[in-house]
């Protein structure tokens, strides 16, 4: 069973970076894809990004317009999501996720395609 944890949320001003990290528990976790989701208030949860379990294809929300970028360290058997020019419509719980997607690309972007979840990590931007 893959743990995961995620950490770097906080509350930041419109414009500002953060990099949110999601340690995993397990060696393993290089065969896994992994995404990041998030939940707004009120809001169902959506994909934000993901990555393949060999870094090679990576995954984004329009919505995200190219600010956001996602990288992994199998070394350090964590994934990052590293968030420019944040804005008050990213404030959302954001939670990592891993499942066995290899190479089925448009299971990456489905919720449902992912077999763990982390607590999440909350992000508040201010305006």
């Amino acid at each position: 069973q893959v743990q995961l944890v995620e950490s770097g949320g906080g509350l930041v001003q419109a414009g500002d970076s953060l990099r949110l990290s999601c340690a995993a528990s397990e060696r393993t976790f290089r065969d896994y894809g992994m995404g990041w989701f998030r939940q707004a208030p009120g809001k169902e949860r959506e994909f934000v990004a993901a990555i393949s379990w060999s870094g090679s294809h990576t995954y984004y929300a329009d919505s995200i317009e190219d600010r956001f970028t996602i990288s992994r360290d199998n070394g350090k058997i964590t994934i990052y999501l590293q968030m420019n020019s944040l804005t008050p419509e990213d404030t959302a719980v954001y939670y990592c996720a891993a499942g066995q997607l290899f190479y089925l690309h448009n299971l990456y972007y489905l919720s449902e395609s992912y077999d763990y979840w982390g607590q999440g990590t909350e992000v508040t931007v201010s305006s």
